[in-house]
């Protein structure tokens, strides 16, 4: 017993991580509706997706339609400073551009402790 803050001390932590580096994925169990149908075969292509503007909330659909074509380009990174009481705290802004050189491009965006 380490006095307050129970077993892993004060604050909330950050967590145990999400396991990334695992090669063994399971099988894709969609969780929404667009999800479903393009599971199902009922979307057959993605421009039928972005004719009716529908957004996009999982990853597992770009990867069943592009799959191995896709390729990503770091464009930027740049550090982005916060001041806080004790002094500033560094961070670190990323700009990821990633399509499969037919058309389908994306634009990722993302700041982090560390690169």
């Amino acid at each position: 017993d380490r006095g307050r803050g129970g077993p892993r001390g004060r604050g909330r932590g950050r967590g145990r991580g999400r396991g990334r580096g695992k090669e063994d994925q399971k099988e894709w169990v969609p969780v929404t509706k667009l999800g479903r149908l393009v599971r199902e075969g009922k979307i057959d292509k993605l421009e039928s997706i972005y004719l009716f503007s529908l957004p996009i909330k999982e990853f597992e659909i770009i990867d069943f339609f592009l799959g191995a074509a896709l390729n990503d380009e770091v464009l930027k990174i740049m550090p982005v400073q916060k001041q806080t009481r004790a002094g500033q705290r560094t961070r670190f802004k990323a700009f990821v551009a990633i399509g499969d050189n037919n058309g389908h491009i994306g634009l990722g965006v993302k700041c982090s402790k560390e690169v």
